[in-house]
């Protein structure tokens, strides 16, 4: 069997602005951070690890097209939006906006605590869709040492995909499949992967730090391949044959919280 190979993404290289009120990380092109080399990955477009001071946040603002998910860390966080959507986010909520022909919308930090956010983007595989709002929510207890499928294909199986609260995963026009764990010192997990790619991302939970990724530490392997990240890396991989093991250990002290992307 061919074997996976992985690219790493360090915390470190990642785009990144102080805005005071909004401490931000780009995975990918964003904004003032433009990167040839980080534009898109299949259908995933953007990952932001966000983190906004409380009773600040995004105004109002418009999307066309793009599929947007926002995945709760820590605190909450308030979003409004024209389809008269209007919801306090907690950890463990996943918001799944499907943008199509255009809505606007608002989010910021409710209440008197920090929120601590990843907002990732995706591309549809059709244009022009009718925008559509999903709400879905995965307690911990959902992730711990194994795999909680929060987003899926629409078409896929056991997706609720005309359910705006439904359980499941969030259903999205593309084929992007999301998994989340959180993987506790010296347990392993497999993630086999179905799609031509993959990407790794360990969340920066432990706290936020501009320079070389601390915290958890999380060995990803396959074959005579093999990478290890820390809190905020990433890692692109290319599956070689469908139904390859990404293999995941936490070789650290700490719970790692990490997110594995399927794609095409």
């Amino acid at each position: 069997m061919t074997s996976m190979k992985f690219t790493p993404r360090r915390s470190e290289e990642r785009g990144h602005a102080d805005h005071d009120w909004l401490k931000t990380f780009h995975t990918f092109s964003f904004s003032m951070y433009q990167d040839q080399k980080h534009e898109l990955f299949g259908p995933l477009r953007v990952i932001n690890e966000d983190r906004v001071a409380p009773r600040t946040g995004f105004g109002t603002h418009s999307h066309r097209e793009f599929e947007i998910f926002s995945y709760i860390v820590s605190g909450e966080l308030e979003h409004k939006d024209s389809m008269g959507n209007t919801e306090i986010l907690k950890r463990g909520d996943l918001q799944l906006t499907s943008a199509g022909t255009g809505i606007s919308h608002s989010e910021k930090a409710y209440g008197s605590k920090q929120v601590h956010f990843l907002q990732i983007w995706s591309l549809p595989s059709t244009s022009r869709l009718q925008p559509k709002y999903f709400t879905r929510h995965f307690p911990d207890s959902e992730k711990e040492n194994k795999w909680a499928k929060v987003v899926a294909p629409a078409w896929g199986e056991g997706v609720a995909a005309n359910e705006r609260d439904g359980a499941g995963p969030a259903p999205v026009q593309s084929a992007l499949t999301l998994y989340a764990s959180l993987i506790s010192a010296g347990k392993t997990l497999e993630r086999p992967l179905d799609g031509k790619k993959g990407y790794v991302h360990v969340i920066q939970k432990s706290g936020y730090k501009e320079g070389s990724a601390e915290g958890a530490t999380v060995r990803i392997s396959n074959g005579g391949e093999e990478l290890v990240l820390r809190e905020g890396d990433g890692a692109y991989v290319f599956v070689g044959k469908k139904g390859n093991v990404l293999n995941m250990e936490n070789a650290g002290d700490r719970v790692a919280e990490v997110l594995v992307f399927d794609l095409e």
